[in-house]
């Protein structure tokens, strides 16, 4: 089988980003966005060999962002891209793969798919293939003030991304022979010396860092939307009143249980917990615990958001339906809306708050407690995404 090592370069400072942290090691939802790229690259179960691209100035930030990822010493850079290329190729020389996938330290979110059309075309026979993106819009020259002095035909013209791929030798010859040259692509440097290079389909949302704004908008591309459903039920005992969704209710009975017993903020908590695959709230908060006893329900609440917020998520809608004979839901159904919002620190438009019976039958039928059902809506990482989801789920 052929073997396929991968370059990561971040050795250039990235002017345009305008921050005095270079954009490799920039934040992105929770970590450097040069470890998103190099865990692209390293998860992939082709490639057996990742070897980093650095400035000398970052090798404490580089030491931070590789955490448990499985990856080479780095090699320092040089002045041009050309230059570091060069030098991360000849650090792979006794490795001797076969092919080699060069990728940029601040493309964080390139698909396992992109990479597998890359290395399909070198399987295939290719000296070297790219991810090219088509041009939608219409191409104009300028003169020197500003004025279209030509229209360009986009025919056959693409933004060329990484990983490229090219047979490691290949490469190496070519950059060895061309040190004079000043090239900021590495197909650049294979079609100078003679190599065909091909162009495979590449990614919208492979996204290349280059301004502050690019974090914003790669943030969104790398979020999923997940669903989680909560369910909760706690019997009638006597009492003055119970709570439902943090607001007390008059009655002459109250909801048992070993905390508050707010039936709605638990259904409420176990969906968004849920969502994000992150066990329930018996787990983090046993009734075993004396802890817990009589505690205020919206503190689970706060806990779930909290590790929602944990994987860069954020409450999309949470939907719930109260299941009782009594007391009558429809005078409290906005104040409960209201509450949970500002729980949840989300608009009320983001809460559904409904009720209904079960015509007389079973336990809620006969008046013997309360019952309710949640469905949380989340926008949040992919829990294989997060740099710590083995701590998350396993408290």
């Amino acid at each position: 089988m052929k073997t396929y090592a991968a370059l990561i370069l971040a050795a250039g400072r990235g002017s345009r980003f305008g921050s005095e942290v270079p954009k490799q090691y920039a934040d992105l939802s929770g970590r450097p966005v040069i470890t998103h790229a190099m865990t692209a690259l390293s998860d992939h179960p082709r490639i057996t060999h990742i070897q980093p691209v650095i400035h000398p100035d970052d090798t404490e930030a580089f030491s931070n962002a590789v955490g448990y990822l499985d990856v080479s010493m780095p090699v320092f850079g040089g002045q041009t891209r050309q230059e570091s290329v060069h030098l991360g190729l000849e650090a792979l020389v006794t490795l001797k793969p076969d092919f080699v996938l060069i990728h940029d330290g601040a493309r964080p979110n390139v698909s396992k798919s992109t990479i597998d059309r890359v290395i399909e075309a070198l399987e295939h026979g290719a000296k070297g293939a790219i991810p090219g993106i088509g041009i939608s819009d219409t191409l104009k020259r300028l003169g020197e003030h500003a004025e279209i002095i030509e229209t360009i035909s986009r025919t056959k013209i693409v933004r060329a991304q990484t990983p490229q791929g090219f047979h490691f030798q290949s490469l190496l010859d070519a950059h060895r022979q061309g040190k004079a040259l000043s090239l900021t692509d590495d197909s650049a440097i294979m079609e100078h010396s003679g190599e065909t290079v091909i162009v495979v389909d590449g990614d919208e949302d492979n996204i290349k860092i280059t301004e502050a704004e690019d974090l914003n908008r790669i943030s969104e591309t790398m979020l999923e939307t997940r669903t989680g459903i909560g369910f909760d039920v706690h019997r009638f005992g006597p009492g003055g009143g119970i709570k439902l969704g943090g607001i007390m209710i008059p009655m002459d009975k109250a909801l048992i249980g070993h905390s508050d017993a707010d039936v709605v903020l638990h259904a409420a908590t176990d969906a968004i917990l849920g969502a994000i695959g992150d066990a329930d709230i018996g787990f983090h908060f046993p009734p075993s615990n004396n802890k817990y006893a009589d505690a205020d329900s919206k503190k689970f609440m706060l806990f779930a958001m909290e590790r929602l917020k944990a994987y860069s998520g954020s409450l999309i809608h949470l939907d719930l339906t109260i299941i009782c004979e009594h007391p009558k839901i429809t005078p409290h159904r906005h104040e409960i809306r209201r509450s949970i919002a500002c729980t949840a620190n989300v608009t009320p438009s983001r809460i559904s708050v409904k009720a209904t019976t079960t015509e007389g039958l079973g336990f809620t039928g006969r008046g013997e407690g309360i019952a309710c059902q949640a469905v949380a809506t989340v926008k949040s990482l992919a829990l294989d995404d997060h740099p710590h989801s083995e701590t998350i789920t396993s408290k």
